[in-house]
């Protein structure tokens, strides 16, 4: 599972570096186009597109690097064991939210698909998929860590 893991977050990386510099490209190009007085529309809409998978899939590369930002002034007063268990606590509470965004990102995908961008002959869904996609990814990230903080802390 950890193999599958490292590659999937590899891939994840080369996604999102990648994304990263094509919507910095399109933004850069499309503002001197429209500076020159020759607009480049569509570049708006690919941007918004890349932006959001951008944001999800990000999310979940921050989330295998432990990279996630946590409140922790009350829970470093207690012992090790306490805090594994608050861990595994919040995270479940993560998983849970991420499981209602996903529930609600798919019926919003299912609403959308008729919806196309502005100057794209290309659905709408495909960009609010990043939600429900994004969330799965997440959850699955969250669950192996916190069944490694769960083995760690029953091994005490």
């Amino acid at each position: 599972m950890k193999k599958i893991s490292n590659m999937v977050l590899k891939a994840e990386l080369a996604l999102t570096g990648a994304m990263l510099i094509l919507i910095f490209v399109l933004v850069l190009t499309s503002a001197v186009a429209r500076t020159i007085g020759m607009p480049i529309n569509w570049a708006q809409d690919i941007s918004l597109l890349l932006f959001g998978w951008l944001t999800f899939i990000g999310a979940d590369v921050v989330i295998k690097n432990n990279g996630l930002i946590r409140i922790d002034m009350l829970v470093t007063h207690f012992p090790e064991a306490m805090q594994k268990l608050f861990t595994v606590i919040f995270d479940l509470m993560m998983m849970l939210f991420l499981l209602v965004l996903a529930v609600y990102g798919f019926i919003l995908v299912s609403q959308s698909w008729s919806r196309t961008f502005n100057t794209l002959q290309l659905s709408y869904a495909w960009c609010t998929l990043a939600v429900p996609v994004g969330s799965l990814l997440m959850m699955f990230s969250i669950a192996e860590k916190s069944a490694a903080d769960c083995r760690s802390l029953l091994n005490k």
